[in-house]
């Protein structure tokens, strides 16, 4: 649609989202304005699958030495888990 913001920024390819995707649970980081109801359409949308479960979590920035100053910060994120319909997978994530 012309005028609707982007939800999901990139798929978390990690060790641990590897393993949940097994269960049929995978991970995004989504934009910081996105609810649970606008991951699962966007999720639904972009890889025709049925979403049956959305977890979110905020991810703080961490706290950073930048060279000589005293401290910076790492931006905040948002993580989404987001669970299918059993029988169903994305096959972004599949194969690695």
């Amino acid at each position: 649609m012309a005028g609707e913001r982007p939800v999901l920024i990139r798929p978390l390819l990690t060790e641990k989202s590897n393993r949940l995707s097994a269960e049929g649970k995978y991970t995004f980081r989504v934009a910081q304005y996105a609810n649970k109801i606008e991951i699962k359409h966007a999720v639904e949308r972009t890889f025709q699958v049925s979403v049956t479960k959305v977890n979110v979590i905020r991810v703080r920035g961490k706290e950073r030495r930048l060279g000589r100053y005293p401290r910076g910060h790492t931006a905040s994120w948002k993580k989404a888990i987001v669970t299918v319909a059993k029988g169903q997978s994305i096959p972004l994530f599949e194969g690695t």
